[in-house]
């Protein structure tokens, strides 16, 4: 599916779009990547929804990548006699240790690791940040608190501990058991909830073994402490601005958006901005203005994709909310000042022959009127590596590896092909000319640049670049 933009569209799915025909309508309007959020569904459910995107990729004989997003811990408390109080403000409140119901005195934390990582003067939010507890004292059993904002508490409500890294591993029995499976299914990438530390992301890729990629959700304000470490880790990275806003104020999410983005650039990892992009769209068939700027901030920091959650997976237009988001990059993608944002935040090529090499084709085809810069790639190294420069010409990139194809999916500006593998210089060259003809790429007479890595069929890295000018008929040298 060749579209006319360079910023990809991931579309969660759900109620609303679980079926083939919705499924394959999105697509077609613009998603290039489905998630599977592992928070909801069962095992029998996603599989189903996988089986039927393999199919669509078989019939539009295009990779399309999918994305398996594991839920990660969930702290709560327990529940109420009446399965629900009011606090008011002033008011002193306990967590305690004590399976039994709350009352409007006290309530069971169920995370008997909390009372030795949570401190005195730390702030404890619940219900997404409606309610405000001030921790004044605590013992081993008991943490008390003082009313800052009150509110109605119901039964199993979320709790978030801004200020303090717990000793909690990233991935719960639930999640392990989620990512053994999607694994056996053969998603693409995984997502990783509640990364606070390098080590979260250390623990993940230790279990999936190169099987899959993984992508870094940043939702904790923790995780900022560490961030070069864990964007050096990490495959790739997702803006989770839902859970962020929760921890942070209102008015610190913009800066931290565009710092996790900046050093996505800087390390040359995809990222992915997430959360509220389009809510309105969940019960309405166009967005506010306000979020269509949001949407298009995203695409001029030059993102590798923005992402649509319950606008797909639960909303009443879909489709129409893919179509939007298309629309918006596009339009974005066709200002000149577009261009001039990703010239501004373009890092430095490194002191590596395979920069030399990328930086050196964004040049050139800056310089003559390249139609595609085509990368044979066998792990998606060279691809991703075009992809930092964000050259103003689409990157075509051609493995014979389906996994890597189909992972491809996600990097920014690039269009994946599955080809044969290639042993020689004229193969290279034929293979590249029929390939974006047939595509509808490039037309006879225009010039493109290919890049690629000697010894054929080894992962070397990029160290030839050559610009060709399409013929009619490829010849092969």
């Amino acid at each position: 599916m060749l579209r006319c933009r360079k910023a990809k569209i991931v579309a969660t799915l759900g109620p609303a779009s679980n079926t083939y025909e919705v499924i394959k309508k999105l697509h077609l309007a613009g998603a290039d990547i489905f998630r599977l959020n592992f928070s909801h569904g069962t095992h029998q459910e996603h599989q189903r929804v996988y089986e039927i995107i393999r199919r669509i990729e078989n019939q539009v004989h295009s990779p399309i990548a999918i994305l398996a997003d594991l839920q990660g811990p969930k702290i709560r408390v327990g529940e109420f006699e009446n399965k629900s109080i009011t606090l008011t403000e002033g008011s002193t409140f306990i967590l305690d240790n004590n399976p039994a119901l709350g009352n409007q005195e006290r309530v069971f934390l169920p995370h008997p690791e909390l009372f030795q990582a949570i401190v005195s003067q730390t702030d404890l939010l619940l219900d997404d940040g409606k309610i405000r507890l001030h921790v004044v004292r605590k013992t081993d059993t008991q943490i008390f608190t003082i009313v800052v904002i009150g509110g109605v508490l119901s039964n199993r409500k979320g709790i978030n501990i801004p200020s303090v890294t717990l000793p909690i591993s990233a991935l719960t029995e639930k999640d392990r058991h989620d990512l053994d499976f999607a694994l056996q299914l053969g998603v693409d990438w995984i997502a990783l909830s509640f990364v606070q530390r390098p080590e979260d992301i250390l623990e993940a890729q230790s279990i999936i073994q190169g099987r899959a990629k993984l992508i870094a959700k940043i939702e904790k304000p923790k995780a900022l402490e560490h961030l070069r470490e864990i964007v050096s880790l990490a495959n790739a990275v997702m803006v989770a601005r839902g859970d962020l806003g929760v921890e942070m104020l209102p008015e610190d999410v913009p800066s931290a958006q565009k710092r996790i983005i900046r050093q996505c650039r800087e390390l040359g990892k995809p990222v992915i901005v997430a959360t509220q992009m389009l809510d309105s769209m969940v019960h309405t068939p166009s967005p506010t203005r306000a979020e269509a700027s949001d949407v298009a901030t995203a695409i001029y920091d030059a993102v590798d994709a923005v992402m649509l959650s319950a606008e797909s997976a639960s909303g009443s237009y879909p489709v129409e909310a893919v179509s939007m988001m298309h629309r918006i990059i596009k339009q974005v993608e066709e200002d000149p000042f577009y261009a001039s944002m990703a010239e501004l935040y373009r890092p430095t090529p490194r002191e590596t022959v395979s920069d030399a090499m990328t930086a050196a084709a964004r040049k050139v085809a800056e310089t003559i009127p390249i139609k595609a810069i085509v990368t044979f790639t066998e792990t998606g190294t060279t691809t991703l590596m075009e992809t930092r420069e964000r050259p103003q010409s689409l990157i075509v990139g051609l493995t014979p590896n389906q996994n890597v194809a189909r992972m491809m999916g996600l990097f920014w500006g690039t269009y994946p092909i599955l080809a044969k593998q290639i042993t020689s210089f004229s193969e290279m060259i034929s293979t590249a000319c029929t390939v974006v003809l047939k595509e509808n790429v490039a037309k006879p007479g225009d010039l493109m640049i290919i890049l690629a890595g000697v010894p054929f069929a080894k992962s070397s890295g990029s160290n030839i670049m050559r610009v060709i000018e399409l013929e009619a008929t490829p010849q092969e040298d």
